[in-house]
Parts: structure tokens; sequence; C-alpha cells
């Protein structure tokens, strides 16, 4: 299935290999936060350095506007992976140019450097031609191993592969060949998960699942522009107007496949301690929001998931982060979690929403990357990805 070259693929011994990992990750008073995406990219990293390779990684770190940013620096997060890895990881002020072209050049077999932040440059957005050639001379093979990044063309995920050989990592790897395989030769019933707030995010996704799956399971704030797209009074919840005739178009070519909510929770203020009522779909009253899908769904739902063979689970069906709105998506985490089939769980709120249920070791596959494996399951191509050498 994936028929890209990995680093099993190549010799690294004595080479000095710059790796694209994705250490995207929240920083709290100088200190990392959730590590999930740094202990994903250590199998990689510790392979490399157990087969004689000098380390050079680099990553993006949040939304930097104005170039060089103290909050958006790295340094806090080559304290923690040293930690994780057991030895020093130096650390270079930048990532290109000469800070980071002295401290490649010191680097010596075993050994690790961390760049400062790739986004601290206007080229890596842009993907530069000039930056990637000015990240790519610091190496002698590239690694891709964030797949969290690999649907942007950026100079450090795609543009760098066109300077030195370019091999994928294995987190890149084992992301790929889960979602891949549920796309194009899932086990019957294959069953997609689909919430959040937004419908426009996920037309592509649900236009494309719409030919692969056996069902689709609507919850969150886009069930709300489905229920419009119907005629319903939905009161204060968000609806998307300007996706209400996608929606409906959605609808009409649905062939039984695509499912919503039959009863849902709804609060008289978007607030943890609103006033809440579960009624039966049909009439919202003025001045209340649906904030949760009801029981009655939760069960139904629950059905279809034990019954299938592949589950591909992106966004959550309510507001979890409030307690009274939490039980449909726990209701879903629990089902997943009971599923004999291959479950899949992507983007950032579904993955939180499953740790905090603490089911987190009973998914099959849980992705680092939320955009990534939206586009994947979109059936779109990831540039990241193309980029690499075919096997």
């Amino acid at each position: 299935m994936f028929n890209k070259k990995t680093i099993r693929d190549v010799d690294v011994r004595g080479k000095k290999v710059l790796v694209r990992v994705d250490f995207n990750v929240p920083i709290q008073d100088g200190k990392v936060g959730d590590d999930t995406r740094i202990r994903a990219s250590l199998p990689t990293l510790n392979y490399l350095l157990q087969n004689g390779a000098a380390l050079i990684l680099c990553s993006h770190l949040g939304r930097p506007k104005q170039g060089p940013d103290p909050k958006y620096s790295l340094r806090p997060v080559a304290e923690h992976l040293a930690r994780l890895l057991g030895q020093e990881v130096f650390f270079a002020e930048d990532c290109i140019g000469p800070k980071a072209e002295a401290a490649a050049a010191r680097l010596q077999p075993g050994q690790v450097l961390l760049l400062e932040n790739t986004r601290f440059h206007p080229g890596e957005e842009k993907n530069d031609p000039e930056m990637a050639r000015q990240l790519a001379a610091l190496a002698d093979l590239y690694v891709n191993d964030a797949f969290g990044s690999a649907h942007r063309a950026h100079a450090s995920t795609e543009g760098v592969a066109h300077f030195l050989p370019a091999v994928a990592g294995f987190l890149m790897e084992k992301e790929i060949q889960y979602l891949g395989a549920a796309i194009a030769n899932p086990e019957r019933p294959f069953v997609a998960v689909l919430g959040g707030a937004k419908i426009s995010d996920k037309i592509g996704v649900i236009r494309n699942l719409l030919t692969k799956a056996d069902s689709i399971l609507i919850g969150g704030g886009m069930a709300n522009t489905f229920f419009k797209a119907q005629g319903l009074e939905v009161g204060d919840s968000l609806v998307e107007a300007d996706a209400v005739e996608t929606a409906r178009q959605l609808l009409e070519q649905k062939n039984g496949k695509l499912h919503l909510p039959s009863d849902v929770v709804i609060a008289n203020a978007f607030s943890p301690d609103a006033e809440h009522k579960i009624i039966p779909l049909g009439h919202v009253p003025a001045g209340w929001r649906i904030l949760d899908i009801g029981p009655q769904t939760v069960q139904a739902y629950s059905e279809l998931i034990r019954s299938a063979r592949t589950v591909v689970w992106n966004g959550p069906m309510g507001v979890f982060e409030f307690p009274a709105f939490a039980k449909g998506t726990f209701g879903i985490a629990q089902a997943l979690a009971e599923s004999q089939a291959v479950t899949i769980v992507g983007g950032g709120e579904s993955v939180a929403a499953v740790q905090q249920s603490g089911l987190a070791d009973r998914i099959t596959h849980i992705s680092t990357g939320g955009g990534a494996s939206l586009e994947m399951l979109e059936g779109l191509t990831l540039p990241g990805v193309a980029a690499l050498l075919d096997k």
C-alpha cells in the first residue's frame, strides 16, 4: 500500500540526516504541555541513532506572524526531547544561516540537533526554493516524519525533497498505511463518523466517503446545517448559512448512507451550567441551541459502529469540553473501543476526546494529523508524501 521508500531502504551510517518532525506542541510557561507528537517521533529517531546517523531535526511551532517570536521558540522542546531520548539535544537558534550551519557542521554520529522554528522565516510557508536549498545543505539525507504537516507544500516539508534523497520515517509510513488502507481497501462494513463545528471543512470528505463508506454518521455542529437544509427549526444553534444548499445536495445524493441524529441535547445558553434537556429532532425553541447528540442517536450510531469492520472518526459529536454535553462524544469513543473493527481516530479534537475518555489504548490507530488526515479521507495527494522517493 505504501509505495514510498522509508528509512529502512537507505544506509544512514555516518550520515547527517535532516528529519522533518511534527513538534507543533502546546507550550505552557516554557514547558511542553502535551508531548504526544514528540513521543510519536521516537521510533524513527531511535532507529536512526542506533544505525549511526547524526540527526538534524526541524519543525514549525504555532503561527508566528512577524518573524522570530520567543513564545514560539522550540527551545523548550529540545529540553523535553533530551529527557525522552536520555541524551543531550543541541539547539540552534536558527534553522538556516550561519548559526544552523555551524551547529550542523559540529554534529557527530549519534548526536541530535534541533533547529529553531522553520516558520520564523517567511520562505517556509512560501515553499521558497532558496530556503529549502539552505536546509538541504545541512545534511546528506532527508526524512519526512511529520504527517501532521504533510498536506502543506512548505520549504521544510516538500521543497527540501528536491535537493536531497528523501524518504519517509516510521510515523509517516504508519499514518499513510492506516488511513490509506481505510480509504482504498477497507474491510466492510466501513463506517465513517464525522463531527465538529463546520460542514464546509468536510464537504470534500463527505463527497469522497459517499463513494467509499457504507455508512456516514453525522454529529457535532455540522449536523445543524443538515437540519436547516431539511427545513427544521434549530433555534440559536450554530448553522453555516452559506453551506445549507450544499448540505441539501449531499442529502439528495446520500443513497441511504448519510445518517443524522434522531434526538439532540439542547441548552438555553452556550455555557457548562446552562439549563439543558433532551428532545427528539424537529423543533428547537427560539433561544435554545443544540450542543450534543441525544442518547437514542448514541445507541443507533453505536450499533452501526459495533457491527463495522473499519471505522474512521473525525470530529466530536458535541461540546465535549462541557461535561453536560460530552455524553455523545464519549459514547462514540466507547463504541469504538468495544468494536472488533480496525478503528482510526484523526483530527485534534476527536483525539483529545478519546484521550479524555481514557479509551485511547483501545483504538487501533490515533492519527497525529488533523488537516492531513482529513485531506487523505478526501482522497487528495499530500505534497509532503508525493515528494518522497518511490520504492
